[in-house]
């Protein structure tokens, strides 16, 4: 016995100081692992194992399975007949279709009618640039204004009064103008976020109502800043009539001391 553990002695110290034979010895025994054929016993217990691994799987653990997928079905039944209930939702979807075919292509002929009533070139002209909804083309609706209606007299024609009268006059339906359209082009682009929301709408998920009531709210101000735009402009139209109105009177008690004036000279000649 001494003699044999002195053999395992030398032989583990020669393994120790060459590491080299620890690995040769390793590979050896994985080699013989996988070429030799396992013992019959073991295979048993491989098999055993397995079938305990799958008695698991199919008791406790399909159990809580089954308990997972009775909860979730249960979850949707809540959300698909409480919380948003499908054929509520689809008779929701039906409505709005019905309201867009309904009305859209009304209130869209409604807005896009044509309403122009000019004869002449220059008033056809005039007519046509106020009512096309574009913001680009300011100096051609300039040149066509005082085509239709005239330049400022010059200083020989009329009386300086009269000639800053007939440019603010001017000057404040040039401005309601330009103010009306810049209101159709956002009149225009108003009514395309609307026809969108509208779209969103028929096909929205369930959820996404606060989303597409906020869209309608900006769109709300957006049109409601647009009418208050306008109704400045023709507060501004209506004092400036007011202005004029005034002027012509100031203008006749000058014309009319100016005849006073006249006629007392007349009267005091010899």
């Amino acid at each position: 016995m001494n003699h044999i553990h002195s053999i395992r002695y030398a032989v583990c110290r020669q393994a120790y100081s060459c590491p080299s034979v620890v690995g040769a010895i390793l590979t050896a025994v994985l080699v013989a692992g996988l070429i030799l054929p396992t013992p019959l016993y073991g295979q048993f217990g491989l098999l055993g194992g397995i079938q305990n691994t799958l008695n698991v799987i199919n008791g406790a653990i399909q159990s809580a399975l089954n308990l997972l997928g009775a909860v979730s079905q249960s979850l949707q039944a809540l959300y698909q007949q409480i919380v948003w209930p499908v054929q509520l939702i689809d008779q929701a979807r039906n409505a709005i279709t019905d309201l867009i075919n309904q009305f859209r292509g009304t209130m869209q002929s409604i807005y896009t009618a044509a309403i122009s009533s000019a004869t002449l070139p220059a008033p056809i002209t005039l007519e046509s640039i106020i009512r096309n909804r574009q913001t680009n083309d300011f100096p051609g609706l300039n040149q066509s204004y005082y085509r239709a209606f005239g330049a400022l007299p010059t200083a020989d024609q009329a009386d300086a009064l009269s000639r800053n009268m007939i440019d603010i006059d001017d000057t404040l339906a040039l401005n309601t103008l330009k103010t009306l359209k810049a209101a159709d082009q956002t009149g225009d682009l108003i009514l395309q976020s609307g026809d969108r929301i509208e779209d969103e709408a028929r096909v929205a998920a369930p959820g996404s109502a606060p989303f597409l009531t906020a869209a309608a709210t900006a769109a709300n101000i957006q049109s409601q800043a647009s009418m208050q735009k306008m109704l400045a402009a023709m507060l501004c139209q209506e004092a400036a009539r007011i202005a004029h109105e005034n002027t012509v009177r100031k203008r006749h008690s000058i014309l009319t001391a100016k005849v006073r004036q006249g006629i007392s000279d007349v009267l005091r000649r010899p």
